[in-house]
């Protein structure tokens, strides 16, 4: 029987998937483990955030790790008015946060066990909604929505919303592999029976990344896992703290190094358990999630870190198999990984950039081998694009170049999208939508009108199209991308390409700011949607070009706020976003900002 079906009739008769209480509590039978260490500005909020769960919440384990700064104290006051809260203090600080989690556990004795690091908190239900779950399921694991809340913006990223979009029970993890993408130990409930049986524990002292490996542990013992919806636990991500979270601390290649062992050490946890499939999806998820993540930040490091860094990364893609790059040979983080093994220097890194970032763009050259065949560059032709002509158009690699160019008189943003191996006149590029999109609030959205494509002259079509004009913009013919005072929009250069390789398609539009400074001082995303003729469609960001005089910050007059401040800038995967600070307020805000920046 499939997973979908044993899914069905676990559920049947209880449409939320939370089982036939008829709304009765459940009886209190979870322990919650707070760790922390030097964290007495918000260990007091996460352990109320546990107690507050209610009665299905037996006890509460705070777990101090030799802090130095009062948080023991703390918590012990907080107890003498909580009987279900119970301290320990540790002597020595074990430098991580696999340890006192351990040592947490140990000391738990209810039917169930759940974590939580003293910088975040439990929504209110959370306990409740996973007890639920998995008393219904008869599951030794129930699992839910987990929410990143960057602060102090409070702008909200779910963790895998895909896995948790419904109500599921997976009989065995090998069903539904994507579970492995789901490293986080935080946001799920665990039968503690199950655990001390299998001695699932988390890696000990200071051991970056400990949830990867007790999270490949726990699928190696096949538990049975109830999936819900509901958010069930909320991750506070504080950039600007001075001292920031382990995993949140990219700043040095020991973090690098310190995430490829704990992926190593997943893989061969999985492998060892005979879950092949889970392994091979534990490797795939490094190439598409990890290495992409750190791919786009290489720009921000040394030449010291970035040799150090792609030492490292080849050593680790040197352990993979035929099997794991043959599986989605054209997907973004397979073709990154393949020129990092190629080149034993570190090399094409902007472009590298580009393809690592979320939707990948494949930004130019686009070069071919002797007998025509796609390749990567003229220096690395091992690596073979050729995978690219069978991908859909809706999941291609695009390139879009963007610029803005803000002006009292209107300010003006011009596209120009690039050929990809004959694939994009293929598909018939017609129309591009343009939004903006609120990088605090994803809900509010700006939507331009949807504008024509214009090809250059080597597309078919190109005389006819060279005139069109839509709504609120215009096409622009390529032979005039390098007009003086229009910036420069010249194609890539050929290398070899058959007829058309080089040629581009173009659209120029105004943008309103009066709708984009309306919330204020903000920054605001660029999205694309491209359409083509058979009716299919791809998002897409846009690279940021930089030439003179681009993505400077200008004073733009505003009949209704007096002035607008206006920055285009190039964000950490190099696409073009946009900052807006809107009246004397804003302009103010800006000031004060930098002097902070320069200050420290």
């Amino acid at each position: 029987m499939n997973a979908e079906s044993e899914t069905a009739r676990d559920t049947e008769g209880h449409a939320d998937g939370r089982g036939d209480r008829h709304g009765e509590r459940p009886p209190a039978q979870v322990a919650v483990v707070v760790i922390g260490y030097d964290d007495a500005a918000h260990v007091k909020d996460a352990v109320r955030s546990a107690l507050a769960q209610g009665p299905a919440v037996r006890e509460v384990v705070a777990v101090d790790d030799c802090s130095r700064d009062g948080s023991a104290g703390l918590l012990e006051r907080l107890s003498a008015s909580e009987p279900r809260l119970k301290v320990i203090r540790r002597r020595a600080n074990s430098g991580g946060c696999g340890t006192p989690r351990n040592t947490g556990l140990d000391a738990v004795t209810s039917p169930y066990v759940m974590f939580l690091d003293s910088d975040d908190v439990l929504p209110p239900g959370a306990v409740d909604a996973l007890l639920t779950a998995a008393e219904g399921a008869h599951a030794e694991v129930a699992s839910g929505l987990c929410v990143r809340r960057e602060l102090p913006s409070g702008r909200e990223v779910p963790w895998q919303p895909r896995l948790y979009a419904l109500h599921a029970v997976v009989p065995r993890p090998a069903q539904r592999t994507r579970l492995v993408h789901d490293t986080l130990c935080v946001n799920k409930l665990y039968r503690t029976a199950f655990l001390r049986a299998h001695g699932i524990r988390f890696p000990e002292g200071r051991f970056p990344y400990e949830d990867v490996v007790f999270t490949a542990r726990l699928l190696a013992a096949a538990p049975r896992i109830a999936l819900i919806p509901d958010r069930v636990y909320v991750w506070h991500v504080r950039r600007s703290e001075a001292r920031l979270s382990i995993s949140l601390d990219r700043s040095g290649v020991e973090n690098w190094r310190a995430r490829t062992e704990a992926c190593r050490q997943a893989y061969e946890v999985l492998l060892g358990a005979g879950q092949k499939e889970l392994a091979r999806t534990a490797r795939a998820k490094f190439l598409d999630h990890d290495l992409r993540m750190y791919v786009r930040e290489l720009g921000l490091r040394d030449a010291a870190y970035r040799r150090a860094w792609w030492e490292l990364t080849r050593a680790h893609l040197a352990e993979y198999d035929a099997d794991d790059w043959a599986r989605n040979p054209a997907a973004p983080g397979r073709l990154i990984g393949r020129v990092v093994l190629a080149s034993p220097e570190p090399c094409d890194l902007p472009r590298l950039r580009e393809l690592a970032a979320r939707p990948a763009r494949l930004y130019p050259p686009y070069a071919r081998a002797a007998d025509g065949t796609p390749v990567w560059s003229d220096a690395i032709p091992q690596v073979l694009l050729e995978p690219l002509r069978a991908r859909p158009v809706r999941a291609l690699p695009l390139a879009v170049d963007a610029e803005l160019r803000p002006g009292a008189r209107g300010t003006r943003l011009r596209l120009r999208l690039h050929e990809l191996y004959g694939r994009v006149a293929q598909a018939g590029p017609e129309t591009v939508d343009v939004e903006w999109r609120h990088r605090d609030d994803g809900d509010v959205v700006v939507r331009a009108a949807s504008l024509p494509l214009a090809p250059c002259a080597g597309v078919p079509g190109a005389d006819e199209a060279a005139g069109s004009a839509g709504p609120g913009g215009s096409a622009d013919p390529a032979g005039r991308g390098g007009s003086a005072g229009r910036g420069n929009f010249a194609g890539p250069a050929g290398h070899g390409g058959s007829a058309g390789s080089d040629c581009t398609w173009s659209a120029e539009t105004a943008v309103d700011l009066l709708p984009l400074a309306a919330p204020g001082v903000g920054t605001w995303d660029l999205r694309l949607r491209i359409r083509f003729r058979d009716g299919a469609s791809r998002d897409v960001t846009a690279h940021a070009l930089t030439g003179a005089g681009l993505l400077r910050r200008r004073a733009v007059p505003s009949a209704r706020h007096g002035v607008v401040l206006v920055q285009p800038y190039t964000t950490h995967s190099g696409a073009l976003a946009l900052r807006v600070a809107p009246g004397v307020r804003g302009v103010l805000s800006v000031a004060r900002a930098r002097l902070r920046r320069l200050l420290h």
